[in-house]
C-alpha cells in the first residue's frame, strides 16, 4: 500500500534561452500541444505550458540571460528526460529530418531495449527509450 498519494509526473521544467528555437522545438517537432503562454516581468522570463499528453505537461521557461549547465551531462540533480516509443527508428528518421542532433540508437544494458539520446536547442539531454 503506497504511503503517499503522488503517483505520476505532473509537469517537467525546462529552461530555454531562445523563445522561437525552443518553441518551435517542443510545439512543432516534439508536438505538444500550447495551452498558454505567460509573460512574466519580475522574473524576466516567459513560461510556456504544453501538453505533452493527457496527463503529463512540460513548462517551458524561455530565459535569455540563464547560465550554462555547470557539466553535460553528469552535474547533480536531473541527468535527463526520457520519452517512451514504440519506433525509435522512425522516430529517430524524423528527429534527423528535423535537424535535430541525435546520436546514434543504442540497447540499455539494463533493459536490453533500444534507446537513443537527442538533444534540444540548448543542448539538453533527452532520451528516447523503447
Amino acid at each position: 500500500m503506497n504511503k503517499h498519494h503522488f503517483n505520476m509526473i505532473h509537469h517537467i521544467a525546462i529552461i530555454g534561452s531562445e523563445y522561437k528555437r525552443s518553441l518551435k522545438f517542443y510545439s512543432e517537432i516534439l508536438n505538444f500541444k500550447i495551452i498558454r503562454e505567460t509573460k512574466r516581468g519580475k522574473k524576466n522570463d516567459i513560461k510556456i505550458d504544453l501538453m505533452m499528453n493527457d496527463q503529463t505537461e512540460i513548462e517551458l521557461f524561455i530565459k535569455p540571460d540563464a547560465p550554462e549547465r555547470v557539466s553535460f551531462p553528469e552535474a547533480k540533480g536531473l541527468r535527463h528526460l526520457a520519452f517512451k516509443t514504440q519506433a525509435i527508428e522512425e522516430d529517430v528518421r524524423y528527429l534527423k529530418e528535423n535537424d535535430v542532433r541525435v546520436e546514434e540508437i543504442r540497447y540499455d544494458e539494463i533493459t536490453h531495449k533500444k534507446m537513443v539520446f537527442f538533444f534540444d536547442p540548448d543542448g539538453l539531454p533527452l532520451e528516447l527509450h523503447e
